[in-house]
C-alpha cells in the first residue's frame, strides 16, 4: 500500500469518525432543569428570602421507611393553614420528577407515597407560604 492509499485510508476513518460524532451528538437525549429558566433566574430572589425565613425557625426533617417518605415541618408552624408544593426533582430523568401540593396533617406531616415515585436520587424542593411570609427548603435524597 503506497503513501497516498494511506491517506485515503486516513481520511476515510476521519470522516467515519465525525459522523459516528455528530450522531451521538444529535441522538442524545438531554433535560433542561427547568423550561423557564429565564423566569426562574429573574425570580431567585424571592427564593433567597424564602431559605432565609425557613432558616429562622426549626429546621424541616425527612425520614423514608417502606411505604413512605415523611417530610416533617417545623413545630413553630404547627395547626397553622400552610399552603405550598412539594417537587421531587429526579437529576438523571425528567420522567422521574413528581410535583404534589403541600397536604400537612394534624402532627404537621406530609407523606408521599413511595410507589409515585421511583428509586434514584432526588432534589425534594419545598415551597410554602404561613400567611404572607414564604419559605423554602431543599435537600438531596436517595430513595430506596
Amino acid at each position: 500500500m503506497n503513501w497516498g492509499n494511506k491517506l485515503v485510508v486516513v481520511f476515510v476513518v476521519f470522516g467515519a469518525f465525525i459522523g459516528y460524532l455528530v450522531y451521538r451528538a444529535v441522538t442524545t437525549k438531554y433535560d433542561l432543569v427547568s423550561k423557564d429558566y429565564y423566569k426562574d433566574e429573574l425570580r431567585y430572589q424571592d427564593k433567597i428570602n424564602s431559605q432565609n425565613n425557613a432558616s429562622k425557625i426549626s429546621a424541616v426533617k425527612i425520614e423514608q421507611d417502606a411505604d413512605a417518605i415523611i417530610i416533617h415541618l417545623p413545630q413553630e408552624q404547627k395547626g397553622f393553614a400552610l399552603s405550598g408544593d412539594v417537587f421531587f426533582y429526579c437529576i438523571t430523568d425528567e420522567q422521574k420528577d413528581y410535583h404534589t401540593a403541600l397536604q400537612v396533617d394534624s402532627t404537621n406531616r406530609h407523606i408521599v407515597l413511595k410507589k409515585s415515585l421511583q428509586k434514584g436520587a432526588y432534589n425534594i424542593k419545598m415551597n410554602w407560604q404561613l400567611g404572607t411570609e414564604s419559605y423554602y427548603f431543599e435537600e438531596k435524597v436517595m430513595i430506596r
